[in-house]
């Protein structure tokens, strides 16, 4: 479910391409073991992940009009509308705050690369969860 500071947060272009980012927002645990699946992978692109400390949940910049096709149980993605984000490279301590900001990331994360790890980091948290 996309959090109220997560939707109305202003993501610019920080693809370069004239067009705003869509956001795939998720629980941070899902999201924290997604991250480190993108990062340690061989994926193309990390983007920029927003962590939205209030709420609890972390939101993946993609590039613009994935929205229209996403599908991914656990998560959404939300659409821009051309609004677009301002990714300021200092964003203040309250949510949401920047986990990987636009400076030390790629442009956008692959949707594929992300759904994968997603899929992935589902697993491994049911299967942690089980060994409980």
């Amino acid at each position: 479910m996309v959090e109220a500071g997560m939707e109305s947060s202003r993501i610019s272009d920080p693809l370069g391409a004239g067009g705003a980012c869509d956001v795939v927002t998720v629980p941070t645990r899902q999201g924290l073991e997604a991250v480190d699946i993108l990062l340690r992978g061989a994926a193309e692109a990390v983007g920029p992940v927003l962590h939205d400390d209030g709420h609890d949940t972390l939101g993946f910049l993609v590039p613009p009009g994935t929205a229209a096709a996403w599908d991914v149980p656990g998560s959404t993605c939300t659409g821009t509308g051309g609004r677009g984000a301002e990714p300021a490279p200092h964003p203040p301590v309250t949510d949401p705050g920047w986990l990987l900001p636009p400076e030390r990331a790629d442009p956008a994360t692959d949707p594929a690369e992300l759904r994968a790890a997603l899929g992935e980091a589902a697993r491994l948290i049911e299967a942690a969860d089980n060994c409980r």
